[in-house]
């Protein structure tokens, strides 16, 4: 399949997500010329906020592979990924990322990331969710298992 028909699909994907109970993106993840794994956001539909087009995408890419990693695989975007996605992306090694809309245009219609980008960006005192780190005496102890166990997968 061509990548301007792999588009259009994730395009499609998307527009029967908006008229139906979801947010208006979908995604398409293709290995080897084939769709492999789709999504589209259901976040409001599940209530769960990390119901994104691609995360959707990516666990059922995974499901059918049996495996937790898309290195040979690229995925079709309705949209610019969120911060959420774009990590998502990075964990399961997609190799290339294809996108329509922007970043900007999704903003323009409420879903803004700009806020994510920046808390990001800035100290851990300084973001508007406290974060605290608490250390019980055996907080490194799965650490140290993992370190050394025999189950163990890298990645």
């Amino acid at each position: 399949m061509k990548k301007d028909k792999l588009m259009e699909e994730a395009v499609e994907i998307a527009q029967k997500s908006a008229m139906d109970d979801g947010g208006p993106f979908g995604a398409i993840i293709v290995k080897d010329g084939k769709v492999i794994g789709t999504g589209r956001n259901e976040v409001t539909a599940v209530n769960d906020p990390t119901a994104h087009a691609e995360i959707q995408a990516i666990r059922a890419a995974c499901s059918i592979l049996q495996n937790f990693q898309l290195s040979d695989c690229e995925i079709y975007t309705s949209c610019e990924p969120c911060p959420m996605c774009l990590s998502a992306i990075y964990w399961a090694r997609i190799k290339t990322v294809y996108y329509a809309s922007t970043k900007k245009e999704a903003a323009q219609i409420g879903f803004d990331d700009q806020f994510i980008y920046e808390q990001i960006a800035i100290p851990y005192e300084k973001r508007s969710i406290k974060m605290k780190q608490i250390c019980p005496d055996n907080y490194n102890l799965p650490f140290k298992t993992w370190e050394n166990s025999n189950h163990r997968i890298d990645y």
